[in-house]
């Protein structure tokens, strides 16, 4: 899947070349209905995966020559955003029960869900109170091609270590019932060094979980989760801070279309997961890493990004 979102983004057309104040044609232009079904697969594929959806939909915009003005900049992230959405609901679907569970504790009707919502608070509070204090340092500093090929790089070494590592201790059994309040704190903080994009969320949060010693279901639907959290918030506030903008610069369609195409790719990408890591190991995710790395590079080294 990865490397099918990867195939599409390079066969779309070359950017439209956009002047510094580009009208509401060159907008359309720049944001087609092709080009928002590309972003919803990225996102949808990469946003539970090790891989970063973040860093993946900042080289895909850039290959695209989306949001490369100042009248669409602020468009095109929020669109990223939003879309987000639809990886949201697929988490809610999959995961229904599980979130029911949370909903009765939350009105003390179920003792399990009220611990695991819990958890999910206490993990979930760490990055976004260091996320919000930084944000607007992140993004002039962080959001760019370099950045994330060596967050993608660093990742990928992480990921082949922690693999041999895992493989050389019992498998843990801990479930998210059984979770104590320190270990879903210790969780929350490994999740701060996902605000570097290209680091991956997901990634943070289940090597973390691994080595906590949750079994290796409860530490993927702990990361679903808590992402649900996450994205929740970040579409939640972007869509209430931007999204007048997106509308006026792109427009409905395009909305719907990347929603639809990261819900689908999302359900068939968190599936695919949950089967291969019963099976196998992390390494695959540590080699994609670094070999995406060396694309971004040399797409870097010949002006393509």
């Amino acid at each position: 899947m990865l490397y099918i979102a990867r195939a599409l983004t390079a066969l779309l057309l070359a950017p439209v070349a956009l002047g510094a104040t580009g009208t509401a044609d060159d907008a359309a232009r720049e944001l087609t209905v092709a080009k928002a079904a590309v972003l919803g697969i990225v996102e949808g594929v990469t946003e539970y995966l090790p891989v970063s959806s973040t860093g993946h939909i900042l080289i895909a915009q850039d290959l695209m020559g989306i949001g490369e003005t100042d009248a669409t900049e602020d468009a095109a992230d929020t669109f990223a955003i939003t879309i987000q959405a639809g990886a949201i609901l697929a988490v809610l679907l999959l995961y229904f029960g599980r979130v029911r569970s949370m909903a009765a504790g939350l009105v003390g009707r179920d003792t399990a869900g009220r611990h695991v919502i819990g958890t999910l608070a206490i993990a979930f509070v760490p990055a976004a109170l260091v996320g919000f204090a930084l944000d607007d340092t992140i993004k002039d500093r962080l959001y760019g091609p370099v950045p994330i090929a060596i967050a993608w790089a660093v990742g990928g070494v992480v990921i082949l270590v922690a693999a041999r590592w895992l493989r050389g201790r019992p498998d843990g059994t801990m479930t998210l019932e059984a979770m104590p309040v320190r270990v879903a704190l210790l969780i929350g903080a490994a999740q701060i060094a996902a605000l570097w994009p290209g680091t991956s969320r997901s990634l943070v949060t289940i090597l973390a979980a691994l080595a906590l010693g949750l079994s290796v279901p409860a530490a993927l639907e702990f990361s679903f989760l808590l992402g649900l959290a996450t994205l929740t918030a970040a579409t939640g506030y972007e869509a209430l801070r931007n999204g007048g903008n997106l509308f006026d610069t792109y427009g409905t369609a395009e909305l719907v279309v990347g929603f639809v195409t990261a819900f689908v790719a999302a359900v068939l990408a968190v599936r695919w997961l949950v089967s291969y890591l019963s099976r196998h190991g992390m390494d695959l995710f540590g080699w994609y890493r670094i070999g995406i790395a060396g694309v971004a590079l040399v797409l870097l080294a010949t002006g393509t990004l």
